[in-house]
């Protein structure tokens, strides 16, 4: 019998800034699908990047693009206090979802993102894309195969200096901006992936002049003994490193650890680093797990589940409540 042809899924991106230009740039180096549709409030904006990327179709709103029947999935790729907002626009109308991280301003927000999909029964996943790169899934094997031993310390940060600019959505705090929800939760990601949800935590915060977290810094303990020492930090460079300290070794995902990058493997006085040669941003491989799932009729993903995207938005939700950060 002749094998059926591979489906081809027809990608729409909604919200057209500079994380959505990087994912265009993978997306259309991925076998088994296309950008087929873009949206921006602004016109001439969907145009040019409907140009820039060969997208077939450029719309002015977000609604014409989800009324589009040739769309298949769509990348929502607009300020963290939208993804609700655009994320229920789409499972409406039976489109599936992949929204960029965080899933949404707190957990209230995610339960009805969730619930929505599951009612549609329409695949959701949240855009987590540093679990599905090589290096992080081979730190994950290492753990989870107890290589060097216990898993003891876990310490990841991620910081860089940037001028404070209200006008940026990166520190306009009525969309989420700050460093907690931007880019602090790649470190609180990585103690909840390898040590799991924490027992109790201990966390302070700096702030701007206009609200938004200038910096974090959290201590997770664990009824095993384990900690997790995590940082976030608008405000000076960082290593911006994920360590993890055995008993019997350490693994240090490298600079950059959200992106692709190197592991350094220490065992008493050997020492050996590996490179996973990533020819693309790294953002091809959450893609090609979403079409998959996809054309397998998925509605949730086996990797990062609605049960790992509730209990991250919660851990987050409990630190804004701990440091006073209100949206």
């Amino acid at each position: 019998m002749q094998a059926q042809p591979t489906k081809i899924i027809r990608w729409g991106i909604i919200g057209l800034g500079n994380i959505a230009n990087t994912f265009a740039q993978d997306l259309i180096t991925v076998e088994g699908c296309e950008l087929y549709a873009v949206a921006s409030r602004t016109e001439s904006k969907a145009l040019d990047f409907a140009k820039k990327y060969q997208a077939t179709q450029a719309y002015s709103s977000y609604e014409a693009l989800v009324e589009d029947p040739n769309v298949d999935a769509v990348y929502i790729a607009t300020p963290h206090a939208l993804h609700q907002q655009n994320t229920l626009l789409c499972l409406q109308q039976g489109i599936a979802v992949l929204c960029e991280k965080p899933f949404a301003m707190n957990a209230t927000e995610v339960n009805s993102m969730i619930s929505a999909a599951e009612k549609k029964n329409v695949l959701l996943m949240e855009a987590m894309w540093t679990y599905f790169l090589p290096q992080y899934q081979y730190v994950l094997k290492e753990l989870t195969n107890k290589t060097y031993g216990e898993l003891l310390k876990v310490e990841a940060d991620f910081g860089f200096a940037c001028e404070f600019d209200e006008a940026s959505r990166l520190f306009r705090k009525s969309l989420g901006g700050g460093s907690l929800l931007d880019i602090g939760i790649y470190p609180i990601f990585v103690a909840l992936s390898t040590l799991g949800l924490p027992d109790t935590t201990t966390e302070k915060a700096t702030f701007f002049d206009n609200g938004a977290d200038s910096s974090c810094s959290m201590v997770f303990n664990y009824k095993s003994g384990a900690i997790a020492v995590l940082k976030s930090t608008l405000l000076e460079s960082t290593p911006s490193e994920a360590i993890f300290y055995c008993e019997q070794g350490v693994i240090k995902i490298n600079s950059g650890f959200h992106a692709p990058t190197t592991v350094t493997v220490t065992r008493g006085d050997t020492q050996q680093t590996l490179d996973f040669n990533c020819e693309t941003n790294g953002y091809h491989y959450e893609i090609n797990h979403f079409n998959e799932l996809l054309r397998e009729g998925k509605t949730e993903s086996n990797i990062m589940t609605f049960d790992f995207s509730r209990g991250l938005i919660q851990t987050l939700d409990n630190i804004r409540e701990v440091i006073g950060l209100k949206y």
